[in-house]
């Protein structure tokens, strides 16, 4: 699809000419050359997919699950109906490595949509999401120009990552663009410092995360869902390690799949080396570490065939 630039900005471009150095007109028509003024990817808001979607990348979680099917259940009964309410902004809370961008991600592909993410944590400048002035030296566009620059298409799933942990000096400033973005009233007219010019942001399709909400904004909130992710059980963990986790590692560390079993008895142990993990994260280095032991040993010439049990599982666990 060809790219056109809407006519009001293609005339301001012409003026332009006449007062802007020639490597910054460049770098101007470079980036608004890119940006997908026109172009829309199909939706694909079929439920069942979706759910197929979900269940092969997250294990359990009904309830979140369930939440994200009525979400796409909202849009596929307003879309194209200017006079409904648009489906609300999904907000993710929860502990560290509890699946949270991951779901993101699940979203996209059930909706067939871009996926494009902005980490928040440590931001420390409003102007970071926005951009600054071409008047300044080294000028660049903001993050959320940049963002769709990348999907390439003017709905992607945008995940704000992490919104909670800006630096305390910048929250209010970036909390005033937050309510911008999010606000369907404003964001079909956001304007960029650099690109001096709006952008329609209406389509995109915007879902944060976040640790924990004390941090946001209630302005920001009120345009938010909060849906709060559970931590995982053990028996959940098992499961997913098992039926997710192990697998991938085992690729990722170059392995066969003959190379390594493990005893039913041990994965308890692996679980939890050493306290508890709401999340993954911990798992899934854990496993990642057993796999790369049984890699050595067998560049080493150790064996080809390596069984965990109960007995050796030390000797490839973390030492603490």
């Amino acid at each position: 699809m060809m790219n056109v630039l809407p006519a009001k900005l293609a005339k301001k471009i012409d003026e332009m000419k006449a007062y802007t150095k020639p490597e910054q007109l460049r770098q101007y028509l470079d980036l608004v050359n890119s940006l997908p003024w026109e172009a829309l990817s199909a939706d694909r808001l079929d439920l069942t997919k979706a759910k197929e979607i979900m269940d092969k990348h997250h294990y359990g979680m009904a309830g979140i699950k369930d939440k994200i099917l009525e979400y796409l259940s909202v849009m596929n009964l307003t879309k194209g109906k200017a006079e409904v309410s648009r489906a609300p902004i999904l907000c993710l809370v929860g502990l560290v490595g509890t699946g949270k961008t991951t779901f993101a991600q699940s979203l996209a592909e059930a909706m067939n949509r871009q996926f494009v993410r902005i980490p928040f944590g440590g931001l420390g400048s409003a102007l970071d999401l926005r951009g600054q002035s071409r008047l300044h030296p080294d000028a660049e566009p903001g993050l959320i120009i940049k963002a769709l620059k990348q999907a390439g298409t003017r709905n992607p799933v945008l995940l704000l990552d992490e919104i909670d942990r800006v630096t305390e000096s910048s929250r209010m400033d970036i909390m005033g663009v937050l309510v911008e973005v999010l606000d369907p009233e404003q964001n079909r007219q956001f304007t960029d410092h650099y690109l001096d010019y709006p952008f329609d942001l209406s389509d995109v399709l915007f879902v944060a995360t976040a640790n924990n909400t004390r941090n946001i904004a209630t302005a920001v909130l009120d345009r938010l869902e909060v849906v709060t992710m559970p931590s995982y059980t053990d028996a959940e963990k098992i499961k997913i390690a098992k039926d997710y986790i192990l697998a991938k590692s085992i690729t990722e560390s170059g392995l066969r799949a003959d190379n390594l079993t493990i005893d039913e008895a041990v994965w308890p142990k692996i679980v939890r080396p050493l306290g508890f993990d709401a999340g993954l994260r911990t798992l899934e280095r854990t496993i990642d570490g057993i796999c790369h032991k049984v890699a050595r040993e067998i560049v080493e010439n150790k064996g080809q065939q390596f069984h965990l049990t109960v007995a050796n599982i030390k000797n490839y666990l973390p030492d603490y």
